[in-house]
């Protein structure tokens, strides 16, 4: 919302001037000509209310071209308050500052928002900068919009200085997660602004670049919205790093004049699927500016088909195995490059297949495959779920049939029916796994330095891995997540008893990394007052079990302390729980005399729970060793005086009821004496 220079909205690069090479671009929309046409409008009145203004007529073209049937009336009536309201308002360029929420309504608009966000869009600046109320928003244009608004308003209250930064954010994520589409209109403001930054002073852009790129743009990756996401890394790319920039634009122009690799390859991949009989579309992707830097990073000279993949679309899922079929069966496939996210869809709803073929004439290029659906969400992520609150029937096979794809309900009709859960908090069914688990984590950390260092190590991880509970339930993880990450993920802080886990049905250490589609159980102590070790945090992975560990501790010091060695149980033990041996060395005892082996995990506090159970069973301790603990697990070697030989059975189960034991089993050998 900040007054920067207005510029050209698409077909450019980073610095405005149009991209070299093979990119392709939208038409180009002039924002000046939008701006005088909003002055005009100005002075020659309101627009007849059977048409739209010239204005926004833009907005309208890309919003039908996704929505044909949205009503457009309610665009219309909330582009008269904002231009009227932001009338005699000019951004640093001196462009009327209309300007300003139009191009960040088209920006929404080419992505396939909906009805409601646009709306919000066009009104986003208006209580902020101008004497419009929430009030007045509500009753013009409902809840659903008024909501979108004040959220957005909120996040452009709190300073970006450095200080301010984690309460910002802190903001953001609330905000996020209430409504995905606040952040959304958060996104495509500030690309505007990133791409109208030229007017700024150096200082200011590079501080607004950073936080751009610290922040927005892992946000951006992570509510799937890769349109917005790759054009702000480029644009923070120019600024930060303008050499490199300059020198990666430089190898882009060179390729684009050396010839079409992946343009030869592309015919010779439609012409087998069309021998094949599979109606797919062949497009050339180009790589944008960042993307070819990295490669160059990694590969060192880049080859032609460098520069690119190969987008292959199709109309159904299984249209894409078949292109897969036919495209390993006539290319020399690169096994190693082959992935899939339509079985495995990534944490941000990501689906395609991926793999690499190498032509005949030596050509390596990559290849993503997907439906037409699929590649709507893979560029607009969030954007195209629509309004999370507007039921809308399910589409089988679809990645988003678990979420609500309301295609732009009119706003102020009242949309927003089961938004709000019983304590009066929204809950967006959209949310996605990982921001429900930062808003989880947020809460409870306190302090700001804590939450600020976590919400940076968290953005920082690109990937998530997938774990299946046994009751059939599943948890979504940041990569190198461990059982211990995924016990605070499913049971909160009745974690704290963990004692141990079980992946894919084998015991595991809690400091097992998990992997994607491993099955993960979590076994829990009974006892309330057990708690995590401080060698858990070498293990913690996530800020939910960091923090949650951290807390314990603090309120746990002497857990801090390892416990004393247990004192060998004195000579006359047996004696004193009347063991069968009380009358003296002379009695009968063989038959009565076991060796207990026990598997346990190690924890506080469980060698006296042991030796109670025993106890209370009525027998005594002979003899006992424990070995040395590997990765938490205890092996314990008990020989053991029983008064009647018939009460093992329940002496064995009593032993495998004590939190923190596993198995126990009769042991070969006697255990040495003492402990």
């Amino acid at each position: 919302m900040s007054a920067e220079a207005a510029q050209p909205l698409s077909g450019t690069g980073p610095t405005g001037s149009a991209a070299p090479g093979r990119r392709r671009s939208r038409a180009r929309i002039d924002l000046r000509r939008i701006g005088r046409a909003a002055l005009l409008g100005a002075t020659a009145g309101p627009a007849p209310r059977d048409r739209l203004p010239d204005a926004i007529r833009h907005v309208a073209e890309a919003h039908r071209a996704h929505h044909p049937d949205a009503d457009l009336s309610v665009l219309r009536r909330a582009y008269v308050l904002a231009e009227s309201s932001h009338r005699g308002q000019f951004r640093k360029s001196g462009e009327p500052y209309i300007t300003h929420p139009l191009a960040v309504t088209l920006i929404l608009a080419e992505l396939g928002a909906e009805t409601t966000t646009l709306t919000a869009s066009l009104l986003h600046d208006t209580v902020e900068d101008t004497e419009v109320t929430l009030d007045q928003v509500r009753e013009a244009f409902g809840d659903e919009v008024t909501y979108l608004v004040d959220g957005v308003t909120k996040l452009e209250k709190v300073d970006y200085g450095a200080a301010a930064e984690p309460e910002t954010f802190r903001k953001m994520l609330v905000a996020t997660g209430d409504d995905v589409r606040v952040m959304s209109i958060k996104l495509a403001d500030r690309l505007h602004n990133m791409r109208t930054l030229g007017v700024m002073r150096p200082e200011k852009q590079a501080r607004t670049a950073r936080v751009t790129r610290d922040v927005l743009i892992p946000l951006a990756e992570r509510l799937g919205v890769q349109a917005l996401k790759t054009e702000l890394e480029d644009l923070v790319f120019a600024i930060l790093h303008p050499e490199q920039y300059a020198a990666t634009r430089a190898l882009i122009a060179a390729d684009a004049l050396a010839g079409d690799t992946l343009g030869a390859v592309a015919d010779q991949v439609a012409g087998v699927l069309r021998e094949a009989g599979i109606a797919a579309e062949v497009l050339v992707r180009p790589r944008h500016f960042v993307s070819v830097h990295r490669i160059h990073l990694k590969r060192g000279e880049l080859r032609g088909s460098d520069f690119g993949r190969l987008l292959v679309l199709v109309a159904e899922d299984a249209d894409c195995y078949a292109v897969l079929g036919e495209m390993h069966t006539c290319f020399t496939p690169v096994i190693s490059e082959f992935k899939d996210f339509i079985a495995a869809p990534k944490f941000n709803l990501y689906q395609s297949l991926h793999t690499a073929i190498a032509a005949p004439d030596g050509a390596v290029a990559e290849v993503l495959i997907r439906t037409h659906r699929m590649h709507k969400v893979a560029e607009a992520g969030v954007v195209a779920l629509g309004n999370p609150y507007a039921p809308a029937p399910e589409a089988p096979g679809d990645p988003l049939t678990s979420a609500r794809t309301g295609a732009g309900a009119g706003a102020g009709q009242g949309a927003g029916i089961g938004a709000y859960a019983e304590d009066g908090e929204r809950a967006d069914p959209t949310r996605p796994g990982w921001l429900s688990r930062l808003l989880a984590w947020q809460q409870s950390a306190h302090d700001t330095d804590t939450f600020w260092t976590a919400l940076r190590a968290d953005l920082a991880q690109d990937q998530e891995v997938t774990v299946f509970r046994t009751d059939g339930g599943t948890l979504g993880l940041p990569a190198g997540a461990t059982c211990i990450d995924a016990a605070y993920a499913w049971h909160g802080e009745a974690a704290h008893s963990c004692v141990g886990a079980r992946v894919n049905g084998r015991l595991a250490p809690l400091s097992t990394v998990l992997r994607d589609g491993d099955t993960v159980q979590l076994l829990l102590a009974q006892d309330a007052a057990s708690g995590p070790s401080p060698q858990w945090l070498d293990h913690a992975r996530t800020p939910a079990a960091r923090i949650a560990i951290t807390g314990w501790l603090r309120a746990h010091p002497e857990a801090a302390t390892p416990p004393a060695a247990a004192p060998r149980p004195p000579a006359d033990a047996a004696k004193r729980h009347g063991g069968p041996d009380a009358a003296g060395p002379g009695s009968d005892t063989t038959a009565s005399r076991v060796t207990l082996s026990v598997e346990s995990f190690g924890r506080p506090g469980l060698l006296a729970d042991l030796t109670e159970a025993i106890a209370a069973e009525g027998a005594t301790v002979a003899a006992a060793t424990v070995d040395p603990p590997d990765e938490q697990r205890v092996r314990h070697t008990y020989t053991l005086r029983l008064p009647d030989a018939a009460g093992l059975p329940a002496l064995m189960k009593a032993m495998r009821d004590v939190p923190g034991v596993y198995d126990v089993s009769r042991a070969r050998r006697p255990a040495a004496p003492g402990l």
